[in-house]
Formats: structure tokens, sequence, C-alpha cells
């Protein structure tokens, strides 16, 4: 039979199988359309990890979030005058209420940190307790260095005040030690220039007049994930110790000591009020302290979600390298591909990321990505040996995806060197493939029987 007597799809069918550019443009297109089941895998892996922290947030919620504690603070109220014409052009004076801040001298907190994992279906959320207790002493306040007239302070409404950041997580009665007094706290700031969630109790500083008060007071409180401090002293000595042994420290303060084992940590800092942007005393709301604060996160040692993410930003490499290794069979053992094979193929590698994902929620990750590797790389394997009919071909299939993926892995747990191993790895496989190219003659390639 002549090539005339070929109907129009024989020949376009023998067209296709015959020209390297169209099969160069359709493995690129197939590519192309990959990227679409790629990035809905992505959209999976976000939606699952939105799902664990409205799962975490739901357990937290209950419990006790994230907590800061501030103080305390010495808050004393003053009466400000001010002149105005009112309708009739009649001169008044007006009264205004403001408050003064005093922060202590000397803060020190000392406790100890209980971790609890707690789980909502299949997610962990980190919760714990903490027992701490403050103590320190304030400087009587000095109203020349604010220049208010001592005729306009209020000191029979002078307050003491604590800041918590979630009044959820108190477990029993604080009691303060104002000097030799125990002073109830109770819910609510009469001001918030200073702490926006807190306890307080009126001080009697009108008829007790000292150069400095001792205080302290013991706190029980429930959190979740995070604890920071605010160093409201001007030296403040902060001692922590938990069983947790994977803690991370953040905030504006770094400890200055820390000692780090498989049965917890220990850590202390000590802040001047120099290494801070507020003094010790001021007026209203001249000053904001939340940006000093510092404390700890109490991390899980694996974040599946981070890592299956990291590893699909890898897809688009894994299908062109296979591909790739389909290509030059093609080229070097006269065998023709499919493009439904091809395509087969692409979906066979992106079934791994959906492996890893369900397998990692349920298992250490590591573990999760040795059996959804092995599992893709024995179908592939098997799926070439049916294309090619070649043991030796197939096995080389099969080899090279190991190395893929074994190099993948690696790159995964050097989290500091992933940018320098990944761009030796493509390094490598460009010069590899540029070796095992060099000698073919591309524009006779088509016509070769």
């Amino acid at each position: 039979m002549t090539n005339n007597d070929l109907s129009f799809f024989e020949k376009f069918n023998m067209w296709l199988r015959n020209s390297l550019i169209v099969r160069l443009f359709s493995i690129g297109f197939l590519m192309l359309i990959l990227l679409i089941p790629t990035e809905m895998i992505k959209s999976l892996i976000r939606e699952r990890e939105s799902t664990q922290r409205s799962a975490i947030y739901e357990v937290s919620s209950k419990w006790g979030d994230s907590q800061t504690i501030t103080g305390p603070v010495v808050t004393i109220p003053y009466k400000v005058y001010t002149s105005s014409y009112d309708k009739y052009n009649k001169l008044i004076t007006l009264e205004e209420i403001r408050y003064a801040h005093f922060l202590p001298k000397n803060l020190k907190i000392e406790g100890e940190l209980f971790p609890e994992i707690r789980y909502r279906g299949i997610y962990e959320v980190i919760l714990y307790t903490t027992k701490l207790n403050i103590k320190g002493n304030i400087e009587r306040p000095n109203f020349k260095e604010l220049s208010i007239n001592n005729d306009n302070i209020i000191w029979k409404d002078a307050y003491i005040s604590i800041g918590i950041s979630d009044m959820r997580g108190i477990e029993e009665k604080i009691d303060i030690m104002w000097g030799k007094e125990k002073l109830s706290l109770n819910p609510g700031l009469e001001s918030k220039d200073v702490i926006i969630s807190g306890l307080s109790t009126k001080l009697n500083l009108e008829t007790v007049i000292n150069k400095q008060y001792e205080f302290s007071f013991d706190i029980s409180l429930k959190g979740s994930q995070n604890l920071n401090f605010v160093p409201l002293g001007k030296e403040t000595n902060v001692i922590l110790k938990s069983s947790w042994n994977n803690p991370s420290f953040s905030g504006a303060f770094l400890p200055d000591t820390r000692n780090i084992d498989k049965d917890g940590f220990t850590a202390n800092w000590k802040i001047l009020h120099l290494n801070r942007e507020y003094p010790q005393q001021w007026k209203n709301m001249d000053y904001k302290v939340s940006g000093s604060s510092f404390g700890l996160n109490l991390l899980i040692p694996v974040d599946e979600y981070q890592k299956t993410m990291r590893t699909a930003k890898y897809a688009i490499m894994f299908i062109a390298l296979t591909f790739l290794v389909f290509f030059f069979v093609e080229i070097f053992n006269k065998n023709r591909i499919h493009p439904i094979q091809y395509l087969l193929t692409g979906l066979a590698l992106i079934i791994f990321y959906t492996l890893l994902l369900s397998f990692s929620e349920h298992m250490k990750f590591n573990i999760a990505y040795i059996l959804s590797s092995i599992s893709v790389i024995i179908l592939i394997t098997i799926y070439a040996q049916g294309i090619f009919k070649n043991i030796k071909v197939s096995m080389l299939t099969g080899s090279i995806l190991t190395i893929l993926y074994g190099f993948l892995f690696v790159t995964l747990q050097l989290q500091d060197y992933a940018l320098l191993l990944g761009s030796i790895g493509l390094f490598t496989v460009l010069s590899t493939v540029m070796f095992l190219s060099r000698n073919i003659d591309w524009y006779n390639l088509s016509s070769r029987k």
C-alpha cells in the first residue's frame, strides 16, 4: 500500500509518530496540562492546613489562647484644667481626668510551664498550664518629673493593674501582697492606656508614704502555643523551665542563657529599661509596651503540611525529568510512546503528593514519604516495562526515579542548604542531558527509519 492509499487520519498518525518537533510540542503541552492537577494538590494542602488551624483555634478558644503577661503597673489619675469659651462667649474652666503610669524598679518572674497535647480528630493541639511567681518593687511615684501639680493628683483612686491577654485561662484567684497588705485583684481596668485586658485593685498610697513598695503574687494560668512577657521593670529577670524539649524562643529578646535537652528546657532572660523604647513613667497613652514582648512558642517538631507543600513545588521538575527519560528512550531505542502514555505517567507522579499528604496526617512524615515514593516508583517501573518491553530500560527508569525521590528527600531534611543542593542537582541533571545528547543529529533524527 502506497502513501497515497492512506487515509487522512492514518497520515496524521504517521506524521505524529515520526515528527520530532510535534512530539516535543505534545510533551510540553502535556506538562502544561499536568500543572492543573498540581495546583489542585497545592490547594488541597492549603485546605487541610486551614482545617488544622481551625481545629487548633476551636480547642484553644475553650482552653485558653496564647498568653501575654504584662505588669504590674501603678496608675494614678490626676486632674487637668483647660479654659474655653461657651456659646455666650463666656470663659469657662473644664476639668478632665487623665492618668499617669509608673512601672516597677525591679521585676522578677519565675515559674514552670506544663505542656499537654490534645487531639481534635487527627490534629494535635499544644496546650499548657503555667504557674508563675512574680515579685519586685515600685518606687513612690514622682509627679515632678511629669510636671503635674500635687494638688491635681487623685491619690485615693490610685490602682495597680496586671495584664493577662486571655482572661479565660485564669485557674485560681489572684491576690497580690502589697507590702504587708493582701489585696484581691478584680477583672476590669479603669484606664486602658497601657494594658488592654487584665485585673486591677485600688491602692492606698495617700496615707502610706514609702520610698518604695514591695509586691508579690502568684498566677496559675492556662494557655496554648505561646507564652510571652512584657519587660516593664527597670531590670526584668525571667526564669522559666518546662519538660517541653522543642521550644522556639521568640519576640523582642532572646534568653541570655538556655539549656535544652531530652528532659526539657530552662531559659533565663535579663532585660534593662535601656533595651526598651519607653521610660519608667509617663502620662496617658504616650507609649506602647506591647512591641517589647518576648517569650516562647511550643512547637510540634514536624509540620507535615509545610513539608508536603515544599515537596509539591518540585512536581514540575519531576514530571519534566521523567518525561525526558521517556523521550531519550524513544530516541535511543526507537520506541514510540503515545501522548496518552506520557499523560498516565504524569498523573502517577502527581498521585505521589496525595499519597504523601494523606499518609503524613497519620504517621511521621519521613515514613509517609518513603511509602508514597516506593508506591509510585513501583507503579511507573511496571508501566514502563509494559511500554518498552525491555527489563533493562524499565529498571533504569525505576532507578532514575529512585535517585530523584532520594535527592528530594535529602533536600527536605537540609533546610538551610536546600537551595544550594537543589541548584547543584539541577546543574548535574542538565550536564548529564547535554552529555548524552551531544552526538545526536537533531535535524536528521526524524528522517531515520
